[in-house]
């Protein structure tokens, strides 16, 4: 888990550039989600299949760190995943 530097976290569904372990790149879905109060969560599905594979989740504590529940993602995709949450700036 990593700790955040700010508390602005997505708001809306957006979509991310992901490089995965294999080389191959894809664009994945990222979508705000019920959590606890205090809490962020984002279910991850890919982004342009006709099923929207579910990838996981990402949960955000209180306190800033995240963890990720699913099975698809190695630690470097949900790094590039929990940095694009953490980075997200909408464009107005």
């Amino acid at each position: 888990m990593q700790q955040l530097k700010s508390k602005i976290f997505l708001r809306d569904e957006a979509k991310a550039w992901l490089n995965r372990h294999n080389g191959a790149s894809e664009v994945i879905r990222v979508v705000p989600s019920y959590a606890p109060v205090g809490h962020q969560c984002y279910e991850l599905y890919t982004a342009y299949d006709q099923s929207g594979e579910n990838l996981g989740r990402i949960l955000f504590d209180a306190n800033g760190y995240w963890i990720y529940d699913g099975e698809d993602l190695n630690i470097i995709e949900q790094e590039q995943v929990a940095k694009f949450i953490i980075n997200y700036v909408e464009i107005l």
